[in-house]
């Protein structure tokens, strides 16, 4: 049964970064795989900028196998990775690849390459925003708990012009009661309730999908969970 809510943007920005993903660890990684020499002795405050520089010691489609394969080694065969690693030059993997359960960790992937070599790769681009969700009438919120991706996506749509991306891609699992993809598309949600018990929804996902909300201050629209 389809269920109305008031939704109310707080906060929308873009972003060129993924919070957190690239840490410590991972450089140290990634230096040892570019074979650095006792990558753990160097500062705390040098392995970002050594792991940077040590990617742009290579050609750009080297550096991009390397971090592929690094963030996809077990995801993606070598034929496949050393093809991404010529298209991802030109192409917005994050938005385009066919699997969309692999777009977080490839905007992850051009968010590191484009840091190195400034600006030869792609310009990656999310969004993190903001919203409260308020229900129209008395409860409604149960909806989100068990698959609440695919119920605020649904809900989110409704803000959106008509031609948006979702809407042309996903019109039936918007309106059907299956929608699997929904949980890639938002790539990172936090749900909580704030003193008044409205819903608060943290959302980071890619500009492809949501660039539109930051025009629309507030919506009515209906949504569903699925089955």
């Amino acid at each position: 049964m389809k269920k109305s809510f008031t939704v109310t943007r707080i906060s929308f920005k873009t972003i060129s970064e993924l919070p957190g993903y690239w840490t410590e660890a991972k450089y140290l990684d990634l230096l040892e795989l570019m074979d650095y020499d006792n990558p753990a002795s160097l500062d705390k405050a040098e392995i970002k900028d050594m792991c940077l520089m040590s990617l742009t010691d290579n050609e750009p489609d080297d550096a991009a196998k390397i971090v592929l394969t690094y963030v996809f080694g077990n995801k993606l065969n070598k034929g496949q990775i050393d093809n991404l690693s010529n298209e991802m030059l030109e192409e917005k993997l994050w938005e385009e690849y066919a699997d969309l359960s692999l777009h977080e960790e490839f905007f992850a992937v051009h968010q590191l390459l484009y840091d190195a070599f400034e600006g030869t790769f792609p310009h990656p681009e999310a969004v993190s925003f903001q919203l409260k969700v308020q229900e129209t009438s008395k409860n409604s919120y149960p909806i989100f708990d068990t698959y609440p991706e695919a119920t605020l996506v649904r809900l989110l749509v409704g803000g959106l012009p008509d031609n948006s991306v979702i809407n042309r891609l996903f019109d039936d699992k918007i309106e059907g009661d299956k929608f699997q993809e929904a949980k890639d598309i938002l790539w990172q949600l936090k749900l909580t309730k704030n003193d008044t018990g409205e819903l608060i929804a943290d959302v980071i996902s890619s500009h492809y999908w949501f660039k539109d909300l930051k025009y629309v201050d507030s919506f009515e629209a209906e949504t569903h969970e699925d089955e």
